[in-house]
């Protein structure tokens, strides 16, 4: 559990730090990793899942 809590951090740094993302990826990364880890333990399959939606919105919106 630990380590995917560590795997869902260093991959939303790694996406805030790879191009210049959105605050909808962001905030869809840090709500999928709370998600995933409740719903099944799955923090970092959340995170990739809620910063791929997020951005997805954010772009939509402009």
């Amino acid at each position: 559990m630990k380590y995917q809590i560590a795997f869902a951090s260093v991959f939303a740094a790694l996406v805030a730090v790879s191009a210049p993302a959105s605050a909808g990826a962001l905030k869809g990364a840090a709500v999928g990793a709370a998600v995933g880890h409740v719903a099944g333990h799955h923090a970092a399959l959340g995170a990739a899942a809620g910063a791929a939606i997020g951005h997805h919105r954010a772009n939509k919106k402009g």
